[in-house]
């Protein structure tokens, strides 16, 4: 019987069998999937961070799987006892992720390197009530203050305000000219008056990050004055707004100031997208002014949206290298000028190219930051403090509620269940 290992064929056979041994399996990638709400940011994610993500971990690949907002934390809590969740999920600030954590479905991160990136107040949102367990990196949030339409500011020859005496002479000399509304908003939703009302301009108030402790640990009460205060400047606003306010929907607003029609728009950074896509006029943005005399000024830098692992995962390794390359620099600039009015969390020093998106991060580094005072902790019971919020910042903009009996409603019904504030 002839030698087949002579044929040339045979010989060139065991050439690629050999070389396959010697060069090993070919490895599969680890791919990763994002669960999110932000259904809206699909095409930013597919077509540029997750592209830089993959260029730097060619190893890694990851899919961007989002849920619709209003269905994405039934859905996901399904998918996750189910065992079929992503890798990665999209945490909504305090109590949704803290029961995820609660219940196990969280990746401690206590040990992920990226972490030491961020500063503490960034990561309250995404840890345990004592401070000990961080199970989210922080990635975006959300700072409050006033859009103005530069057109009508230069017509009316009008300065940006920058205390609250000159804040409201502006808007006497918009009303007095007559042609705009001085302030665009409306009541009919109720939680705009809280959240572009009291939560923007009260921390100039309460003293931000020091306040809002003082409500968690019940060593100040929203009867205080700093509460009053605040209500009492909301109240102010009224005769400002335009007439039928009480009936005008938060999309109204932005329509309605889109259009030119009103000069300036107590906002959410957030709001920029919108204006940019809608408005055909140049706007601007100023911070909350600050009571006249005081020196330091206060903004809500709001923890908007944070990044956990699964912890079922099948990818813990590419998952945590996904995390750190999250608190990088490079990811920092790609999602604020991507999406431009969300804010990266990190320490980095970014540079936005949309001019209003810069105007209002620049005030990090002029002001103290704080969150929203009603997220962590207070809303936790019945009467869930965030509605209540809603619901008298509406009634004292609509003159229904006196800045007295908010805070008197507030105390009363925080006080009916959180054990601090029944000393």
């Amino acid at each position: 019987m002839s030698d087949l290992t002579k044929h040339p064929f045979t010989r060139s056979l065991l050439a690629l069998a050999l070389g396959a041994a010697l060069s090993g399996p070919v490895l599969a990638k680890d791919k990763l999937a994002i669960e999110s709400w932000r259904s809206d940011d699909a095409n930013i994610w597919n077509d540029v961070i997750i592209p830089a993500f993959e260029k730097s971990h060619p190893d890694i690949e990851v899919v961007f799987t989002p849920t619709p907002p209003t269905d994405y934390n039934s859905a996901l809590q399904a998918r996750l006892q189910a065992g079929t969740a992503g890798d990665l999920i999209a945490c909504r600030p305090f109590d949704a992720s803290l029961e995820l954590y609660k219940s196990g479905f969280l990746t401690n991160l206590n040990d992920l390197q990226g972490m030491a990136a961020f500063p503490d107040v960034a990561k309250t949102a995404w840890q345990t009530d004592d401070g000990k367990d961080q199970f989210c990196l922080p990635m975006a949030s959300v700072i409050h203050g006033f859009i103005y339409n530069k057109a009508i500011f230069k017509e009316l020859n009008l300065s940006v305000p920058k205390t609250e005496s000159e804040f409201f002479s502006v808007l006497d000399k918009i009303k007095e000219d007559g042609q705009y509304t001085p302030l665009v908003m409306g009541t009919a939703d109720q939680w705009e008056a809280a959240t572009m009302g009291f939560q923007n301009i009260g921390p100039n108030y309460w003293k931000g990050e020091e306040g809002r402790k003082a409500l968690i640990d019940g060593s100040a009460k929203f009867t205080d004055e700093p509460y009053v205060k605040t209500f009492d400047e909301l109240a102010k606003w009224k005769p400002y707004l335009r007439r039928g306010f009480e009936s005008l929907k938060y999309a109204d607003a932005q329509n309605l100031f889109s259009l030119g029609r009103g000069a300036i728009y107590p906002a959410g950074s957030w709001d920029i997208q919108t204006f940019n896509t809608q408005a055909d006029f140049e706007f601007g943005a100023f911070m909350p002014p600050v009571p006249d005399g005081q020196g330091t000024c206060y903004i809500s830098d709001h923890t908007d949206i944070g990044m956990g692992i699964n912890s079922k995962s099948a990818h813990p390794e590419a998952a945590k290298a996904f995390l750190n390359w999250m608190a990088s620099e490079e990811f920092a600039t790609l999602f604020a000028n991507a999406v431009p009015g969300f804010f990266p969390l990190s320490n980095y020093q970014v540079s936005i190219k949309d001019p209003v998106a810069q105007e209002f991060v620049s005030w990090r580094k002029q002001c103290k930051t704080t969150i929203r005072n009603s997220y962590q902790i207070l809303s936790r019971g019945t009467p869930n403090l965030e509605n209540e919020l809603w619901n008298v910042s509406a009634q004292v903009i609509n003159g229904t509620l006196t800045p007295e009996q908010a805070g008197a409603q507030l105390e009363t019904g925080l006080s009916k269940w959180y054990a601090p504030h029944q000393k």
